[in-house]
């Protein structure tokens, strides 16, 4: 297997740059780093790349986060499709805005209470036990309940959302491919959601419901697509139109 290190990075550079500067510098001043599918199994020490704001790891072996402590820096991290089994080692990165981990073997969305920039998290299907679904720590959901904005978390057999109400900058859910079946838990999350423009969640029992659509199209008043398909304002004011109508039809059966 191969270890990250600053000797895997000289031998990943261009020529050029090895020839035209001092390698020390050139390392002090990169701004992206592009190692994957290199058969990495761990990081190594790379604390001369100070200035490193993107680093491309994934499609590798790596089953640990570490050695990140120097990259203050970084806003971009991509770890998708390792072994990773644990998200740590990552509260120097004060600056990260996007993070990437899906296709890891991650049962646990913790550590990410110190981060408070991350925009995005990407982590869907994960390699879980038989039966088990993907957890989230509250500690992690309340230091992103007022940054994050895109959550991917695909194909990791949840069955509902309550939990993630606290996020109350969600722009975008992607849940397609999980077990999610109850309207009302789902409705509950959305009155909360209210800078939600897009969610998907194809192939979740709850597609299945008698007017399934119809009910998270009055619930959502900001979404402004489900599952692929633009929902048009038209749309939106006929189903309000009809519920209202209905209730009060209802009301007058009642005096």
């Amino acid at each position: 297997m191969v270890r990250l290190t600053m000797d895997l990075i000289a031998k990943s550079v261009s020529h050029k740059n090895r020839n035209e500067e001092d390698f020390g510098q050139y390392l002090r001043k990169i701004t992206h780093l592009n190692l994957s599918d290199k058969n990495i199994d761990a990081i190594g020490d790379l604390s001369l790349c100070k200035n490193l704001r993107v680093l491309y790891l994934y499609d590798n072996q790596i089953s640990q986060i570490q050695n990140l402590d120097f990259a203050s820096n970084i806003t971009h991290l991509y770890l998708q499709n390792n072994c990773i089994t644990c998200i740590e080692n990552l509260s120097s990165l004060k600056n990260l805005e996007k993070l990437y981990l899906g296709g890891n073997c991650i049962t646990v969305v913790e550590g990410l209470n110190k981060l408070e920039e991350i925009r995005e998290l990407h982590i869907e299907s994960q390699h879980l036990p038989l039966g088990e679904k993907l957890l989230f720590d509250p500690r992690s959901l309340r230091s992103l309940a007022k940054s994050l904005s895109v959550l991917n978390i695909s194909n990791n057999n949840i069955d509902e959302l309550g939990e993630l109400a606290v996020l109350e900058n969600l722009s975008y859910l992607r849940a397609v491919d999980n077990q999610l079946q109850h309207m009302k838990d789902l409705e509950v999350v959305l009155k909360k959601w209210t800078k939600l423009r897009r969610m998907d969640l194809a192939g979740n029992p709850i597609c299945h419901k008698p007017k399934y659509r119809d009910r998270i199209v009055v619930q959502s008043r900001t979404l402004e697509s489900l599952d692929g398909k633009e929902i048009k304002e038209m749309e939106r004011q006929f189903l309000m139109s009809w519920k209202a109508s209905k209730a009060a039809r209802k009301k007058n059966k009642e005096r």
